[in-house]
């Protein structure tokens, strides 16, 4: 039995997600099974290739849903789950029992820790250290920015490493070890062990840029890294430097699309108000209602720029209406 799991890529929780999905299967489902692991990432355009969904069971995790027929399981919780209304229909008629959604979750990891024991009779007991921590994570739960910032935890190392390698394969070996193993072992595998000292270097200097870079105005930032290959950048580091802000915009590259990321001060003294999920799916992004993002093709830099522009705009017109 081969079974795909899609999840996504570059993301704590995607890798998490994919690691207890894994588990669970194996233990509530079928143990004869070889799972397969295919990370997915938002760029312009066609989000899936239907020729991938070549598993005798083919499962999406903390990612966008698909009507393929090829799917199998599906969990989310990000609040731009569907790209049209079509699917959305298509996920509410389905009967399977195999695909579940709900964004009131702060990680797609504790999702499906909570579908997995009400629904199948799975034990998450084992993997409590993994859902407390993809919490944390992908629900930005950090005590404050300088926690966040300084990375001491090894949940945060592991962030770091998961969003930054540049080798397409290091998610695929982690995601077996982050089923069975405590995230302090897994640090001291060579292989994530080698990875660590120039990422920290990277993610040092990297603040001393987006120090230079940020601009605060109306407590929104705005910085555009599109000359730099910086894409996995720590996201809290902008409200580190600027702890007054309750809103960021940022403009970062990599080899196939040009990012717009939009946030808002999880610390921030006064609270968001604006949806920025909503923002981002004007311009064919997505997200939460606290941090989304657009992804435009690597050619379509001025697209880009422009919709950064509005969306800085939009925000400090906000803030200051708010005053």
């Amino acid at each position: 039995m081969r079974v795909r799991v899609f999840y996504h890529d570059k993301c704590f929780d995607g890798a998490c997600s994919a690691a207890l999905f894994s588990r669970f299967y194996r233990e509530r489902i079928r143990s004869d099974v070889d799972f397969v692991y295919s990370g997915l990432l938002h760029r312009a355009g066609a989000l899936f290739d239907e020729k991938q969904f070549d598993g005798d069971e083919n499962a999406i995790v903390d990612f966008k849903y698909s009507s393929s027929p090829k799917i199998t399981w599906w969990f989310d919780h990000h609040e731009s789950a569907f790209l049209s209304a079509a699917d959305a229909a298509h996920f509410e008629q389905d009967q399977s029992n195999r695909k579940f959604y709900d964004p009131a979750f702060k990680s797609c990891t504790s999702f499906i820790a909570m579908i997995a024991e009400e629904r199948f009779g799975f034990d998450p007991t084992p993997v409590d250290e993994l859902v407390h921590w993809t919490d944390i994570v992908d629900g930005a739960m950090y005590e404050d920015a300088k926690s966040a910032v300084e990375m001491k935890a090894p949940a945060m190392k592991l962030t770091m490493a998961i969003e930054s390698s540049s080798d397409r394969d290091f998610v695929k070996k982690l995601i077996p070890l982050l089923a069975y193993h405590p995230l302090s072992r897994i640090l001291e595998e060579p292989f994530v062990a080698a990875v660590l000292p120039p990422l920290i270097e990277r993610h040092l200097r990297s603040i001393d840029i987006l120090r230079q870079r940020t601009e605060e105005k109306d407590s929104t930032i705005f910085f555009d890294i599109t000359d730099l290959e910086l894409e996995g950048y720590n996201k809290f580091i902008p409200y580190y430097l600027h702890p007054d802000s309750v809103y960021s915009v940022g403009l970062s590259k990599s080899s196939f699309r040009v990012k717009v990321s939009v946030g808002s001060n999880p610390w921030s003294k006064s609270a968001p108000t604006v949806n920025l999920a909503k923002i981002c799916e004007r311009y064919g992004g997505g997200g939460h209602a606290r941090v989304g993002a657009i992804s435009f093709d690597v050619t379509q830099n001025d697209a880009a720029r422009r919709a950064a522009a509005e969306i800085v705009a939009e925000l400090r017109a906000t803030v200051r209406h708010q005053v």
